[in-house]
């Protein structure tokens, strides 16, 4: 584990999080079950934090006011060290702002705040992105946790299941070299399930670019289970990666990949937030466990 972290304990949870990222590491019951993928070869994350771009840019550049920045996939606030604003028992703020640095990619002042609250067997995380700039502030951001798949070693991977909120009957995106295909394509989800395979990342991430609901239960008939819930994002993203990995990513996003054919001013891109000067914009999820027998 990186020196620089904390554990929060509550009631039947634990979290663990470190200044790198300001990124989720562990995620545990009572029990001392781990939850949260743990940065194996197949993927070195955890649940980085996506900003100020989700997904990739035509090129891997930013265009602004006759400039052009390198922007790699899904921005640089997943690379960069945050610093504490608050350590508690239960909860902490970790902070990141611009500096020389940042504005080699992305010209723009901000400051963003990441927020972990422990409370009965869930724990909250918001996001809360201010800008101190006197321009307006274009931004995405977007959650990226990954769970264990299976979530128990000695269950198969396709006896899980996302169960949605409501019904998702709405066209998924897709994406093809990181950028959004402009067809929307048919939904795999029945109703309100997703039953799960491996194959169902080939072509890369789901995508539900307008989702009825604002929580999914991921888990199978036996076992522990685990609920995502968002308030303020406007995407959702299921990702694994393809060729079958042993995690599962659920990703509530605002913004989205740049189209293929899109290579304009950064602010015309499509899902961005435009936030005015001294204002800010809070999004936040939960991850909420279930033990269930084991």
């Amino acid at each position: 584990m990186e020196q620089d972290s904390l554990t929060l304990h509550g009631e039947g949870i634990s979290a663990t999080i470190i200044a790198h990222g300001a990124e989720l590491v562990s995620l545990r019951d009572a029990r001392g079950f781990e939850f949260l993928w743990q940065a194996g070869p197949a993927w070195r994350r955890h649940s980085p934090v996506l900003f100020p771009i989700v997904g990739r840019l035509k090129g891997d550049h930013l265009h602004h006011r006759g400039q052009t920045y390198p922007m790699t996939q899904h921005g640089f606030a997943r690379d960069k060290p945050f610093m504490w604003a608050e350590r508690g028992p239960r909860s902490c703020t970790l902070v990141l702002t611009d500096d020389a640095e940042t504005r080699t990619h992305y010209p723009f002042a901000f400051r963003l705040a990441v927020t972990y609250t422990l409370g009965e067997a869930q724990l909250d995380i918001e996001f809360e992105i201010t800008n101190p700039g006197d321009e307006p502030m274009p931004a995405s951001i977007g959650a990226h946790p990954a769970f264990n798949w299976p979530v128990l070693p000695d269950m198969a991977k396709d006896a899980y299941r996302l169960t949605f909120a409501q019904a998702e009957p709405a066209p998924i995106r897709r994406l093809k070299d990181g950028l959004l295909i402009a067809t929307p394509q048919p939904t795999p989800v029945k109703g309100t399930v997703l039953e799960l395979s491996e194959r169902l990342f080939d072509d890369d991430a789901v995508i539900l670019d307008r989702p009825a609901s604002n929580s999914v239960r991921y888990g199978a008939d036996d076992g522990p289970a685990i609920e995502v819930s968002w308030q303020g994002f406007q995407e959702v993203g299921i990702w694994s990666k393809p060729g079958g990995a042993p995690f599962l990513c659920i990703e509530p996003w605002h913004g989205i990949a740049s189209p293929l054919d899109f290579d304009g001013e950064f602010t015309d891109k499509p899902g961005l937030m435009l936030i005015a000067p001294g204002a800010r914009r809070s999004l936040s999820y939960r991850i909420s466990l279930e033990q269930g027998p084991r």
